[in-house]
């Protein structure tokens, strides 16, 4: 049976746990919790639920390194699982994006993201899935600001389209993972 890696990117801790940087933790959270999964086991930096569905193997991660050494869990749990790069996938958040946007990719740039740019460094290449959600960008903000933005929480207004996004980031993954990325990416 063939395994897939779907990696959420995040910062471990609870003074992190509802910022705009983890929202790829929160979409590997609501995707195990459809398919009664639990996050029971760590290994490869990273703590881990699995099971099968699509008639696949699926390894959800949550790097337990912080986002910017995110290339060090990952590296581990492709060769652990002995997964290509065209069996991983990959979400997190874009500031880049509208708040609750999402955009699948097959492959890319990290584009200034730190854990993207972590992961390419370590597997030294681009060519595996993303997908995107958007936390959106405040006008005017660079630099210091910037960080502060990806590592505060979201309002009150904000969380309702947080969790509308999330619910589509795993409709979309499973879509990509029964019919594939061209048909994940036209949804």
């Amino acid at each position: 049976m063939e395994t897939v890696v779907i990696v959420g990117l995040g910062n471990p801790g609870r003074e992190y746990e509802r910022t705009r940087h983890n929202i790829g933790f929160r979409c590997v959270d609501r995707l195990a919790s459809r398919h009664g999964a639990r996050f029971s086991r760590t290994a490869c930096k990273s703590r881990l639920a699995e099971f099968v569905a699509a008639d696949r193997r699926l390894v959800l991660a949550k790097p337990r390194t912080f986002m910017n050494l995110s290339g060090q869990a990952v590296q581990g749990l492709v060769h652990s699982y002995r997964v290509p790069p065209d069996r991983l996938i990959v979400v997190y958040d874009d500031v880049d994006l509208p708040l609750g946007k999402l955009r699948i990719r097959p492959s890319g740039r990290p584009a200034g993201h730190n854990g993207m740019k972590s992961i390419v460094a370590a597997l030294g290449t681009d060519q595996f899935a993303r997908l995107r959600v958007g936390v959106g960008r405040p006008p005017g903000e660079a630099g210091d600001s910037l960080v502060g933005h990806v590592l505060g929480g979201f309002s009150g207004a904000e969380e309702e389209v947080v969790r509308a996004a999330v619910e589509r980031a795993c409709d979309a993954l499973e879509r990509l993972l029964t019919d594939g990325i061209e048909a994940a990416m036209n949804e």
